[in-house]
């Protein structure tokens, strides 16, 4: 479940982090992308393991506001899904059409480049 969680803000961060604070940013970059525990952030930031906490789980709920509102991260599965579903139809059935497979790749790069 901790590891489903992890991956989640990340995600979210990735399309989000535009839409953050400064400090927010830096406290969820430390807190799920660099490992760091929330002692280590107080400690870089002078301030306590609390006040880390708060704004961490603060910065969660706004990443999900963000999401409920604007679902660009479920957006995003959702086309991923659906790429590999025609990549793999497109490997079954016309594996020799170079022309396709490159047309996919490139769907496949534009997405890459959204992010």
């Amino acid at each position: 479940m901790e590891i489903e969680k992890n991956y989640r803000i990340n995600s979210l961060f990735e399309f989000y982090e535009p839409l953050l604070t400064n400090k927010q940013k830096s406290y969820i970059q430390l807190y799920y992308g660099d490992d760091y525990s929330l002692g280590e952030i107080a400690e870089e930031f002078s301030v306590s393991r609390q006040a880390v906490y708060d704004n961490i789980k603060r910065t969660e709920k706004i990443l999900e506001g963000y999401e409920t509102k604007l679902h660009l991260y479920q957006a995003f599965v959702e086309r991923n899904h659906e790429v590999d579903a025609i990549s793999a139809y497109i490997k079954q059935h016309y594996h020799g059409d170079a022309t396709l497979i490159k047309m996919i790749q490139q769907l496949v790069n534009l997405e890459a480049d959204s992010e």
